[in-house]
């Protein structure tokens, strides 16, 4: 049942880590150079698991797995949002 729960709150992070950051970087960061750089979607997801891992530390549910999904999560999402920037798709709002 547990192991259930901590599935879903991992796949519940992941997901909104992802979505959050491509828009982010989609959006805000469309007109500077940082999203041109080629290693920035790592960096993002290793600042992000490590800031994400002393609060996964003090949940009963999650563990480091969650911390790491969370940094991958948001490692794809810059860089999905890095290719938004440099191409953003015709119905995109500015």
């Amino acid at each position: 049942m547990f192991s259930l729960i901590t599935l879903g709150i991992a796949s519940v992070v992941t997901v909104v880590g992802h979505v959050k950051s491509r828009k982010f970087v989609g959006r805000r960061l469309r007109f500077t150079s940082i999203v041109e750089k080629p290693g920035i979607s790592v960096a993002a997801g290793v600042v992000a698991a490590v800031a994400a891992a002393p609060v996964v530390a003090i949940l009963p549910l999650v563990g480091v797995g969650t911390a790491m999904l969370f940094g991958a999560g948001v490692g794809t999402g810059v860089a999905l949002g890095a290719k938004d920037a440099k191409d953003p798709l015709p119905d995109e709002d500015l």
